[in-house]
């Protein structure tokens, strides 16, 4: 296929991406749920489990495989932009509001899924053939415990931000505990990344490089930031050349931690991090946000729905066990984190209301899953059982707090100190 024609099919895959986005978007809408799972319902639909099953031949004409080449860095630009904006808008202050309670949340909320999810993957390892062979047996129960422990931390904001939650009781402590989660969450991440070339003083080598890269920008990079952000908000807006040093350092960021063989998305989540709150973050969002939203993060979900393939879970086994690993994961976040926030003298609803919110993956989920199905740690069958648990552990959050939490009308809560 000759470059001008890869140009014309990747703007044919544009169109009927997007198309589909918009008018899964609409149905969504009418059902309560955020708009990201409509783009993760467009990807799946779009790929081998429905229109590459009922019609090869279209699908074949949309996505042949020659071009999908051009569309996967594409896609991972989007999705490290998309990063970049959910350091900008990480507010590690919002963990000093109900720090007993967020702290207490957060730790449930990583230690159960995870050590569940390391069982499971133990159990899989032994008595199936869902990871490759290649992955031994310590990093097959880390990535899936670690895989278990997300919590979507951009999709709880917006359903937080949809339901009227901010600077309730439940919306604080689960913005925080969510935060914190996902961090640990990706620190295991880069463990499972780095030690998967089988040697440890190679992966100790890369997290430690990972960690000093965290430490210059946050220590170093964060403060000089600091000083000329003063100087942008005399002045009451940011330069083209400014708004082009905030993307060089962004991509700065995601090739260096990908050259330390972790992933691009830690860098640009990083560098997100350290940009200046206030007038710099509010800019950046503002011009990044909702050009990725709209144009370039659809297609990380389409490239995540041409590798899921539902069909692959052809046998009542494969289904149980796809069945097995969402209820281990919906046990792991609700229950754990319920009781984590009872624990701290929450009331029980507002509690069960934590612990529902908490168990929202969606897209942090289909980042690690794509991770470890590009890198080799998992096999598509598996792939697509943990897709199914993202999906589904995603669409039942907004409903199932509707139905538990909200009937009873005992909100707003406001914070109150423990």
């Amino acid at each position: 296929m000759t470059p001008e024609r890869l140009a014309l099919q990747f703007v044919l895959q544009l169109i009927v991406i997007l198309a589909a986005c918009q008018l899964l978007g609409v149905l969504m809408r009418r059902l309560s749920q955020p708009h990201v799972i409509a783009e993760i319902a467009a990807g799946v639909l779009l790929g081998p489990s429905f229109l590459g099953l009922f019609w090869p031949d279209v699908a074949q004409a949309i996505f042949p495989p020659e071009s999908i080449g051009l569309l996967r860095p594409v896609a991972q630009l989007g999705l490290t932009l998309y990063m970049f904006v959910i350091g900008l808008e990480f507010r590690a202050d919002v963990l000093g509001e109900q720090p007993r309670a967020a702290l207490a949340v957060s730790i449930a909320g990583v230690l159960v899924p995870f050590a569940l999810g390391a069982g499971l993957g133990g159990v899989l390892y032994t008595h199936t053939q869902l990871f490759p062979p290649q992955t031994p047996l310590p990093d097959a129960m880390l990535f899936l415990g670690a895989s278990m422990c997300i919590t979507a931390f951009p999709v709880l904001a917006r359903i937080i931000r949809h339901k009227n939650l901010g600077g309730t009781q439940m919306g604080t402590i689960s913005l925080a505990a969510g935060a914190l989660g996902d961090a640990v969450a990706w620190a295991l991440l880069a463990v499972v990344l780095a030690s998967m070339d089988g040697n440890i003083s190679h992966a100790a080598v890369n997290i430690g490089a990972g960690l000093l890269f965290v430490l210059v920008v946050l220590g170093l990079l964060r403060p000089l930031l600091a000083r000329r952000a003063v100087v942008i908000a005399a002045r009451g807006h940011l330069t083209e050349t400014e708004m082009a040093l905030a993307l060089l350092l962004l991509l700065i960021g995601a090739w260096c931690t990908d050259r330390m063989g972790l992933h691009a998305v830690l860098g640009a989540f990083v560098m997100g991090a350290a940009m200046p709150r206030g007038l710099v973050s509010d800019t950046l969002i503002a011009r990044i946000e909702p050009l990725d939203a709209a144009l370039l993060l659809p297609l990380f979900f389409a490239s995540s729905g041409l590798n899921t393939q539902l069909t692959l879970l052809d046998s009542g086994p494969l289904w149980f066990i796809a069945a097995v690993i969402l209820v281990v994961a919906i046990v792991g976040k609700v229950v754990a984190c319920g009781l984590a926030a009872r624990a701290t003298g929450i009331a029980a609803r507002p509690a069960l209301g934590i612990g529902i919110l908490m168990n929202a993956r969606g897209l942090m989920e289909l980042i690690i899953l794509n991770i470890g199905l590009q890198r080799g740690i998992i096999t598509p069958p598996l792939f697509a059982a943990l897709v199914v648990m993202a999906v589904l552990t995603t669409v039942m959050t907004s409903p199932m707090f509707e139905w538990l939490v909200v009937r009873e009308h005992i909100w707003p809560q406001p914070i109150t100190d423990e």
